[in-house]
């Protein structure tokens, strides 16, 4: 069970969205959920621009910073209010949100982000926030659509397997919503190409070790060449699923510019919460 839910809290849009879903994770395991919101003044602006220099800023530009993300909890706290949720607290981080919120993944189970404005439009790249949160924590981390309407997650579910570590991570990560859920995919795309890892039955071992735990599991294999990420995404529309489970990849930022990715595709384009871990 997910008992420590924190859920980022910032002035975008999709915040609603993404408190609606963490509320009805935090209903649906009974867990505390948790508001972060950060000042933005990071620990790397401290040694790039000096603790003197730092020191040199106005008393009020600090206080305005911490008045802003204060006015962001209590936003939060109404919202939650109305959501019913039993157990809540909310809490002011004197850090950017890209390590206040690896910092606070240590002391909870799960983390609720929301994919955010692209950085560089052009490309079509995803705001890296969920991505650099879900390589560098240590907990899984959900990604919620920005117009994500529902509010309960997982009822059906698609979990990318190809026998790697990050998916490992992720299928064990996802194990509290996959057990409640009514059915599971378990999607292997072209698992021939890798028979070193999945072995004389690909998907077998890991649908076996599921079932153990109660899962409702199907093991469903995709011959596509289309990529890893476009397929997931077409099986959860098919399926009408309203989660997807995958393993993190990190890859160099330029090589994710040029090339793209897995993880960067399914944060680009996706319609239903992504739960990440790596």
């Amino acid at each position: 069970m997910y008992k420590t839910i924190v859920v980022h809290v910032d002035g975008g849009s999709q915040l609603a969205p993404r408190l609606r879903v963490a509320a009805g994770l935090a209903r649906q395991h009974d867990a505390h959920l948790v508001g972060s919101a950060v000042t933005g003044i990071s620990q790397r602006d401290f040694l790039t621009l000096g603790t003197s220099a730092m020191a040199a800023l106005p008393d009020s530009d600090f206080d305005r910073l911490r008045e802003a993300g204060s006015e962001l909890l209590l936003n939060f706290a109404t919202q939650v209010a109305r959501l019913d949720v039993a157990s809540w607290e909310q809490r002011l981080v004197e850090d950017d949100a890209r390590h206040a919120l690896v910092l606070e993944s240590r002391y909870a189970d799960l983390l609720v982000l929301s994919r955010g404005t692209p950085t560089y439009a052009r490309l079509r790249l995803a705001s890296d926030l969920p991505e650099y949160v879900a390589l560098h924590c240590t907990r899984p981390v959900l990604v919620v659509p920005d117009d994500y309407q529902d509010e309960i997650v997982g009822s059906t579910i698609v979990v990318g397997w190809n026998a790697s570590m990050e998916a490992t991570r992720a299928v064990t990560a996802a194990l509290p919503q996959l057990k409640l859920a009514r059915s599971v995919l378990l999607a292997l795309i072209n698992p021939d190409e890798l028979t070193e890892r999945h072995g004389e039955q690909p998907g077998g071992d890991i649908a076996l070790y599921l079932a153990r735990h109660g899962v409702n599991v199907e093991i469903v294999r995709e011959r596509s060449e289309a990529g890893a990420a476009p397929t997931l995404l077409g099986l959860a529309r098919d399926c009408g699923a309203d989660l997807l489970v995958a393993g993190a990849y990190g890859r160099s930022r330029y090589r994710e510019w040029i090339a793209g990715g897995v993880t960067r595709g399914l944060l680009e384009e996706n319609t239903v919460p992504l739960l990440l871990a790596h």
